[in-house]
């Protein structure tokens, strides 16, 4: 069993400052999208001005994935 301490009023008060919510911090892209900062950008897959994520193989994956699942529905 775990004994805790009492906290008396200004010792509660600072615990509960610190577990306040805090806004995200937005970023602007390259291509005028917001994203979250020190994240690539979900819209061009942009991340300090390098492509980092292929968005275009992602969506021939998708698409491919998608008529596999309906050629199965079909048979």
């Amino acid at each position: 069993m775990v004994v805790r301490m009492r906290h008396n009023r200004s010792q509660r008060g600072h615990d509960r400052s610190q577990k306040s919510l805090k806004a995200k911090s937005l970023a602007t892209c390259e291509c005028g999208a917001v994203r979250l900062s020190h994240r690539a950008c979900p819209q061009c897959g942009r991340y300090r001005g390098r492509v980092v994520i292929d968005l275009a193989k992602k969506v021939q994956a998708k698409a491919t994935k998608k008529a596999k699942r309906e050629a199965s529905k079909t048979r």
